[in-house]
């Protein structure tokens, strides 16, 4: 690979690259990998503070949270706010959620899995029993776009399994909903979506809280 040290992204961010017949190739990448082994360090025990902070406190440790990173208050969106957001989207767009919508429902279809049973000739009886989760938590990511993409590949072949709730967790920067989403989340079957984001809201929907 011949480089010139450095190359550039669509969004004009750097991007460093390594030659791997330079003499200083070894010295390069491991300074490289021991830099990210640092970092991913610092993510990972800020993460497990938040994990643990949630675990402990519940609904007050989300509520800070999103306020801290989102500047915004825990937000509980039903059905029907989820139903009023397709209005707002142009009819293009929202045709474009149905159609991926149908396919993505078709595909999962296919993939269901079916209980059995059968009896040998000494009595005994074998099988598999496939059973759905009663609830589901979706992590749907937010922020500087929207991505109902998500919502549709994971809410929907949920629902295909026969998952009775679906909650979306889906961050609100500001307190901006975005009704890409919230369409989405309609046209996919969602229950509930609450506006967080993070490892708080894993957190919460993994260990549960008194209102998540």
């Amino acid at each position: 690979m011949s480089d010139t040290g450095s190359n550039t992204d669509q969004a004009g961010l750097a991007i460093r690259s390594l030659d791997a017949s330079n003499a200083s190739f070894d010295a390069e990448l491991s300074e490289l990998i021991a830099w990210e082994s640092v970092s991913d360090g610092n993510v990972a025990k800020a993460v497990a503070d938040i994990i643990a902070d949630v675990r402990a406190r519940g609904d007050e440790a989300v509520a800070e949270y999103t306020q801290k990173f989102d500047g915004a208050a825990v937000v509980d969106v039903d059905r029907t706010q989820m139903a009023a957001a397709k209005a707002r989207i142009s009819p293009d767009v929202l045709s474009a959620l149905s159609f991926s919508a149908d396919r993505i429902r078709a595909y999962h279809r296919r993939q269901l899995q079916d209980s059995w049973t059968y009896t040998e000739a000494d009595g005994t009886v074998l099988g598999q029993k496939v059973t759905p989760m009663d609830r589901v938590g979706l992590y749907v990511p937010g922020g500087k776009a929207a991505y109902p993409s998500s919502v549709l590949m994971t809410a929907i072949p949920a629902k295909v399994a026969g998952v009775g709730d679906l909650i979306i967790a889906s961050p609100s920067p500001k307190g901006e909903l975005n009704d890409l989403v919230l369409a989405a989340a309609d046209i996919a079957g969602a229950d509930r979506l609450v506006t967080i984001g993070g490892a708080q809201a894993v957190a919460a929907m993994a260990y549960g809280t008194a209102t998540i």
